[in-house]
């Protein structure tokens, strides 16, 4: 990787201004959203790629509903069965919606499950709550609360991590040679506060896209 940026809204004069001299001679796309007039831009500008159900990819996808499966849950996997050719690999991405998903050695990805992310489980708190109050992330917490705004954050975030931990429990007990991914906005806060062998990457879904791109050219 050479760099990478957060935009906060994507169209061609920005990527342009962010590609600068350098030439781009192949591009992948994902997107969660529809195309529209920006995006399509973009895809006709470099010819890229855009990443769908029907996208050739580097492993075999064991799922009831293909159409329906996330392209960042698909990139995800593919970058974590390229790091770590020829073992069973679990990936965390801590995003919007914490996914959990699982590849084998074989390179079948068999599935997940999908739950509230951090910050959606705080947003839902204080929507659906009356009077409580609408808390932040915070780069530590405590067990139990002293306060609401302390007792919030420990439901919030001690109780994504006891269910991080039970999912890896599992799977360990069924292989306990199991590698451990995660990725997304928080993956380093999982890392720091699971105190286990975990392989953070932040950029795991780009390492996946670049691979589906070689697979396709």
């Amino acid at each position: 990787m050479i760099s990478s940026v957060v935009l906060n809204d994507c169209t061609l004069q920005k990527i342009l201004v962010f590609v600068g001299e350098q030439t781009i001679s192949h591009a992948i796309i994902s997107s969660v959203k529809l195309v529209d007039t920006d995006l399509d831009q973009i895809i006709q500008h470099f010819d890229a790629h855009f990443l769908n159900e029907n996208t050739p990819l580097p492993i075999t996808i064991d799922y009831k509903t293909p159409n329906t499966l996330g392209r960042d849950r698909i990139a995800a996997v593919v970058g974590a069965s390229f790091l770590f050719p020829n073992q069973d690999v679990l990936v965390f991405d801590a995003g919007t919606c914490l996914t959990i998903d699982f590849i084998n050695k074989r390179k079948v990805y068999k599935g997940g499950r999908i739950s509230p992310g951090i910050r959606m489980r705080y947003k839902a708190l204080d929507q659906f709550v009356s009077n409580l109050p609408l808390c932040e992330f915070s780069e530590s917490s405590m067990i139990i609360g002293d306060d609401t705004n302390s007792s919030i954050i420990s439901g919030v975030q001690q109780g994504i991590l006891a269910e991080v931990r039970e999912i890896i429990n599992v799977y360990k007990m069924e292989n306990k040679d199991t590698i451990i991914a995660v990725t997304g906005g928080h993956c380093f806060f999982f890392e720091k506060e699971l105190k286990s062998s975990i392989f953070a990457n932040p950029f795991l879904v780009m390492e996946g896209l670049n691979e589906i791109l070689d697979y396709n050219e």
